[in-house]
């Protein structure tokens, strides 16, 4: 997955990865949408709401660890591991703050200040190249937009029906590369799980997918792809006991890679009894066990090792893993962090444009 950009924006003569259909390379233009967890296994499942994404070439590719929107999409536009980008989830540690990388707020406020964006994730995106980034507008201005697509041209939406009328204007403009963001599937999961609203929703990206290949020339290419994809958990909401939570200090990361930070010393006893208390739902891991074997990419500096916690709960069951400071305005019915096939596995749907 962190892939397709170094692929599209590689200098002309380049070959293109074997994975990446052939009708990209002799595309005039290419549109990069990234549709927030779409994950293959529940697109699969569901392929009669989708005529248009089900008629386009289609294949599965492998997200990041942890599978979490501000890790994987950093991944995507950078082309780097998390272990390199240094994003690596949801929440982390830094300096004694735990960040919402998100929303770049720790229990203090806004952090913005403390932690530059710039320092946290020092890599330019898109190769360096300043493309159109066609996302919502009120993203425009955030924290997290200047660390993952700083330098970018922003094209900002209102209404996701205008994110195929500015398609078709960065199109008729000759841009050789256009990148869009989408977020319904993401939020409709989360606050509602698969079922009536899900399908709903899935139907919108399709027909939304229709729209966009429509003003698109007949030479220009469609690569469509996800940061990961979901799991429903709903109430299935696993509180760690009293006994582990006095070893611990922080809790980051979110409820399907849950990290615990230990009180100086406690490391050993927090792994042991970490496994005792959770390996039936998760499989419970070292931060050195991680790193090892490569679960971030094959470099981790220093100091982003610094950003994980000392023992990770990475659900392997249809559980969260509960942290009293990470909550929101409702209960998430999916969620997504782990390493299950349902999230780690995302698509790469690729047409031609219409018109």
């Amino acid at each position: 997955m962190r892939g397709i950009i170094p692929a599209l924006l590689a200098p002309r003569g380049v070959p293109l990865p074997k994975w990446m259909p052939a009708m990209v390379g002799t595309a005039a233009q290419v549109v990069v949408l990234v549709v927030d967890g779409l994950g293959w296994e529940q697109w699969q499942g569901r392929l009669a709401i989708t005529p248009t994404l089900a008629a386009m070439h289609a294949s599965r590719l492998t997200t990041v660890a942890p599978t979490t929107t501000a890790t994987a999409l950093t991944s995507i536009a950078t082309g780097l591991t998390p272990g390199e980008h240094g994003l690596v989830g949801y929440r982390m540690e830094v300096g004694g703050d735990v960040i919402n990388v998100l929303r770049w707020h720790a229990e203090r406020g806004d952090v913005r200040r403390s932690h530059r964006p710039r320092d946290l994730q020092p890599f330019a995106p898109f190769l360096g190249e300043a493309p159109p980034v066609i996302s919502r507008a009120e993203l425009e201005d955030s924290a997290f937009t200047e660390a993952h697509l700083r330098g970018s041209r922003p094209m900002g939406w209102r209404a996701a029906s205008s994110i195929a009328v500015e398609i078709g204007r960065q199109m008729d403009a000759g841009e050789r590369f256009v990148y869009a963001y989408y977020d319904g599937i993401d939020k409709i999961a989360h606050e509602r799980g698969f079922g009536a609203f899900y399908d709903a929703e899935l139907a919108t990206v399709d027909s939304l997918v229709s729209d966009i290949l429509a003003v698109m020339p007949a030479d220009a290419a469609l690569v469509i792809t996800a940061d990961h994809g979901q799991v429903q958990v709903g109430a299935n909401v696993v509180r760690p006991s009293a006994s582990l939570l006095s070893l611990v200090r922080n809790q980051s990361g979110e409820g399907r890679f849950r990290w615990l930070h230990a009180r100086g010393g406690a490391q050993r006893d927090l792994l042991q009894m970490a496994r005792h208390d959770h390996s039936d739902t998760a499989w419970v891991v070292s931060r050195e066990q991680t790193i090892d074997e490569g679960w971030f990419g094959s470099v981790v500096s220093a100091p982003v090792a610094a950003r994980l916690g000392d023992v990770a709960l990475v659900a392997r069951e249809a559980v969260s893993f509960f942290d009293p400071a990470d909550s929101g305005p409702f209960e998430l019915q999916c969620r997504h962090g782990s390493l299950t096939s349902a999230e780690m596995y995302v698509p790469l749907v690729v047409g031609m444009g219409k018109r």
